[in-house]
């Protein structure tokens, strides 16, 4: 029997009070959009007790969201420094807003929920194409390409060498609605001649750090994460990669179609501006963890054809949408 939990609530939380978190998303939630008084965001002086709390509306702050790479406590601290930085450089109070499930970063984005949002690229195609949601920055990665790779990994000791040996086995992708956590694996997977039903078992973990800890535990076979992680976890002696990717359109910054004109220029100077390898570096937490260690540069919604291909034919977005 295949496992298709989209959030991964098969897994055992990582964080203390994270029971805590989800009963307050819990009595927030009502819809796929929140309503604007239920903005959260993570006191990061408490976080190792997982302290959340509502904020009260506030019509200058601006709201960011991001899809969930890590855990909410560690996305949080990565991303805490740089939206300090965007206020810095708009003279806007900006401020994290976020929920407990992955695909809904790109619905509180097209509610106008949040203002701006850092999405993987089939989350910035939803978002376009249900919301008119807008693309003004990609992601540098450390190459200086505004493109990522997906990895298929397995543990250092494991008899899987190639994607063919996965047939038959056990295997975590990410988060249903990732791209590289998700949406790229899969095709990787069939371009080696093996659909989800070839496989023993599958499941979607909600994280690329869900999906690494479950394989180093032995619970999956293999599974997927974004290549930097990989690249990491290798180096370390944890995971052994199987397989990389071709390169495709990397994480970046939407915006709501309804964002202020002036804002909209404003934030997106201050990505093009930004350095974190340079003169901003010192003010920020692991973001070489992001898919955007090496900056931003512009971008619009071109570029997602073939993406946007598979996405449909798996199911993810719909027909007859035009670029």
């Amino acid at each position: 029997m295949k496992t298709a939990t989209v959030d991964g609530s098969n897994k055992k939380p990582n964080m203390s009070g994270l029971l805590i978190f989800l009963l307050v998303i819990a009595l927030i939630i009502s819809s796929g959009c929140i309503d604007k008084q239920g903005g959260l965001e993570i006191d990061l002086d408490r976080t190792e007790e997982g302290v959340v709390r509502v904020l009260e509306n506030d019509t200058d702050v601006v709201y960011f969201g991001f899809d969930l790479r890590l855990s909410p406590k560690e996305d949080a601290r990565i991303y805490a420094p740089f939206l300090q930085y965007l206020s810095e450089e708009t003279g806007r109070t900006f401020k994290i807003h976020f929920t407990s499930e992955y695909e809904t970063t790109q619905d509180n984005l097209g509610c106008g929920i949040t203002q701006f949002a850092a999405l993987g690229a089939l989350s910035h195609i939803k978002a376009h194409d249900e919301c008119g949601a807008i693309c003004i920055a990609r992601g540098l990665n450390v190459q200086g390409r505004c493109e990522y790779r997906a990895a298929i990994v397995t543990r250092p000791d494991s008899d899987i060498e190639e994607l063919e040996d996965i047939r038959g086995r056990t295997f975590c992708f990410g988060s249903f609605y990732s791209t590289q956590g998700h949406l790229i694996p899969r095709k990787m997977l069939e371009d080696a001649n093996i659909t989800l039903s070839d496989l023993r078992q599958y499941e979607y973990t909600g994280s690329h750090r869900n999906c690494a800890n479950a394989v180093i535990a032995g619970e999956c076979d293999a599974g997927r994460m974004q290549d930097t992680m990989a690249s990491a976890l290798a180096d370390a002696g944890k995971l052994t990669i199987v397989a990389f990717s071709d390169y495709y359109p990397s994480s970046g910054i939407s915006a709501n179609k309804d964002v202020d004109p002036a804002l909209l220029e404003s934030v997106k100077k201050a990505l093009l501006a930004f350095e974190p390898k340079g003169k901003h570096a010192g003010n920020l937490t692991d973001w070489d963890k992001t898919e955007m260690p090496g900056g931003f540069v512009e971008a619009d919604d071109s570029g997602y054809k073939e993406l946007r291909a598979l996405a449909t034919r798996y199911g993810m977005v719909e027909q007859g949408v035009v670029e």
